[in-house]
């Protein structure tokens, strides 16, 4: 299947491990797991950072195998809730680096691009997150205001 908004088709990136059961040399047990991505969470890590942080430091491989649940999924159980979703969050940084990129390269036409590309995808996932109750419904993206999560 070809891609939304190129015209190359290609495979996805990384494989998940094939096996659905703990590996034997995982040195953590799925409680001390869980506090570890509260407290990852607290310091300001991101649920993907988290995931990269317990596999290259810890040697945590699947977090859901181990645990039973994703790392969203045990967040929301330590009743720590996502102002707005991470994959949300990241179009919303790109398109204001982006904005940003224009302000100073103003005949840059494919960044033109990227910027009606992103905006759409924005609204896209804004509305699907409208509709499932993951965002309120009166959540509104201001394109004026993406440049507060760059910061």
């Amino acid at each position: 299947m070809a891609r939304m908004y190129s015209r190359r088709r290609g495979k996805s990136g990384s494989k998940k491990p094939v096996k659905k059961s703990v590996p034997s040399w995982v040195p953590l047990k799925a409680k001390e797991v869980e506090l570890l991505i509260a407290k990852l969470y607290k310091e300001g890590s991101s649920p993907s950072l988290i995931g990269l942080i317990l596999r290259d430091t810890y040697g945590i491989p699947d977090v859901q195998v181990l645990c039973g649940k994703s790392i969203t999924g045990i967040l929301s159980d330590k009743k720590i809730k996502l102002e707005v979703p991470e994959d949300l969050s990241s179009l919303i940084k790109k398109f204001a680096a982006v904005k940003k990129h224009l302000e100073n390269n103003r005949k840059d036409q494919s960044a033109r691009r990227g910027l009606l590309i992103t905006s759409s995808k924005i609204k896209k996932l804004v509305k699907y997150y409208k509709r499932t109750g993951k965002l309120d419904e009166k959540w509104k993206f201001d394109p004026e205001k993406a440049g507060f999560f760059l910061e």
